[in-house]
């Protein structure tokens, strides 16, 4: 199940090529309101059925309600999706490419094996945060690893839903950030 948010209008495709690579893929960092995609992975969907002593009684839909509430108290724009498909979850994320600002992921079962996932974060040229309801240290050793923990600007772990308005508080610091060094 697949949840979408309208966002705000965007530049023309290739506006920002030739920027330094801290930039690339943050166009509307550079003019425009301020776009988050959030990618919430496998098992997601069932947030508020599945374990729900690990991982709170908050649904998906209620967590991206909140997000979305958020967003709009900070002025970002905010898109959300889901699946349980490794490739889904790619081809989301590479549509995004040259659209958003900040990439807000919980990668779930993928966190610990997924290549594609990492490599299609370094693709698109954004920053990214990593989320996860639970304390992912506290559980299992084979949870404790993560592929794109090298490439996120951060983790945030073990807060339940309230992970993901810490890291849209996060996002909208690390854009304040990129716009004000793209003023100098």
């Amino acid at each position: 199940m697949a949840s979408r948010t309208k966002s705000a209008p965007r530049a023309a495709a290739g506006a920002n090529r030739g920027a330094p690579t801290a930039l690339r893929g943050t166009r509307s960092v550079l003019r425009g309101t301020p776009t988050v995609l959030v990618v919430h992975g496998p098992n997601l969907n069932l947030l508020g059925e599945r374990e729900p002593a690990v991982y709170g009684s908050t649904t998906l839909g209620e967590i991206d309600d909140q997000i979305k509430a958020l967003a709009r108290e900070l002025g970002l724009a905010v898109e959300t999706f889901q699946s349980n498909s490794e490739g889904a979850i790619v081809d989301r994320i590479q549509a995004a490419r040259g659209r958003i600002d900040v990439l807000i992921i919980n990668p779930a079962a993928y966190t610990h094996t997924s290549v594609a996932i990492r490599d299609v974060i370094l693709a698109i040229g954004v920053q990214c945060i990593e989320v996860h309801l639970s304390n992912v240290y506290k559980r299992e050793p084979f949870r404790h690893h993560s592929t794109i923990a090298d490439v996120a600007v951060g983790r945030i772990m073990g807060f339940g839903a309230d992970g993901y308005m810490i890291a849209l508080r996060a996002a909208q610091n690390l854009i304040e950030a990129t716009r004000a060094a793209a003023d100098r």
